[in-house]
């Protein structure tokens, strides 16, 4: 028989009730890891989003040789570390003659591999080289709007797996409602080319307008770079499967023939059998039925009078 050992700390206990899995994911902490070799653009690329997700995010500023995400056996490493912090998404810096600059993001389940996007960093402008009232900072943990321009991102096959993975890495935990207050930043993220995207993170500044809903501004307060996609992998169609699988306990009954619109409302479709006409019972008071019932009198007389006069006769 094998012994399970249960905590006998509350502490313990309530830590691992949050790695549990659970019917409503919350939002997914981020893993910030470097390689063997840095460059201070890469460098300051990791210690700034750090910094845009420091409530969700643990940073290891040690040097790593053995993480290659995509060469086979070189995500172990990888495995472990998000495992260790239960982070399901991380950025991993590295730079070589080959590929300067290079950032790998991905993501996992269950703790393993899930996919990988790899991008170069070009064109990089830290928080501190933007000129802006420091009032219109936004506030730490704050939910940010997220905005895609342009065509490659529906078109294209790298782009639209870098749009899905940008959109986990900035986009924090999945809420029902917001306060409009309470919106301070935007992530614009804009296809230049078919492997090229600007990132830039802007401040929301409401003014006045005339009327219920406010103006708003964009202030650019950083940082901002271009994103080369050099390669990526998608996840595998059995873990994939596995990872989109959900649980049918919390889903309501689906309704035939009726479906929601959130304009229109309950639209219902109402099927009604074929009508027969002919076999239809028509009201007592119609004009025709009179009509019918004058004449058949009108006849039943004048024969009754013709019957008389022929026995008459006889």
């Amino acid at each position: 028989m094998m012994k399970i050992n249960t905590p006998k700390k509350k502490r313990v206990l309530r830590e691992l009730e949050k790695r549990a899995p659970k019917l409503v994911e919350t939002g997914k902490k981020t893993l910030i890891l470097q390689g063997l070799k840095t460059s201070n653009v890469l460098n300051s690329v990791l210690k700034e989003i750090y910094h845009l997700k420091r409530d969700s995010s643990v940073r290891y500023t040690r040097k790593n040789d053995n993480i290659r995400p995509f060469e086979s056996g070189g995500e172990t490493s990888l495995e472990f570390f998000s495992q260790k912090t239960d982070c399901s998404i991380f950025v991993y810096g590295n730079t070589s003659k080959k590929r300067p600059d290079n950032i790998v993001i991905g993501r996992t389940y269950d703790h393993q591999i899930y996919d990988l996007v790899e991008v170069g960093v070009e064109n990089f402008k830290p928080m501190e080289s933007f000129k802006y009232d420091k009032k219109l900072a936004p506030m730490v943990g704050s939910k940010p709007f997220i905005t895609f321009a342009g065509e490659g991102f529906e078109s294209i096959d790298e782009l639209k797996h870098l749009k899905e993975v940008l959109l986990d890495l900035f986009r924090g935990e999945v809420v029902e409602s917001l306060s409009l207050v309470g919106l301070d930043r935007v992530y614009v993220v804009t296809a230049v080319s078919s492997d090229r995207v600007f990132l830039t993170h802007c401040a929301v500044r409401l003014k006045k307008s005339g009327s219920v809903v406010p103006r708003i501004e964009l202030v650019e307060v950083g940082p901002s770079m271009d994103l080369v996609v050099r390669r990526h992998r998608l996840p595998n169609e059995s873990l994939r499967k596995e990872a989109m699988r959900i649980s049918t306990d919390g889903l309501k009954k689906k309704i035939k023939n009726v479906v929601g619109d959130s304009i229109q409302g309950k639209i219902g479709k109402i099927y009604m059998p074929d009508q027969k006409i002919g076999e239809m019972a028509l009201p007592n008071k119609a004009k025709g039925v009179k009509r019918e019932r004058r004449e058949a009198k009108l006849k039943h007389s004048e024969h009754a009078a013709k019957k008389r006069k022929e026995d008459g006769a006889d």
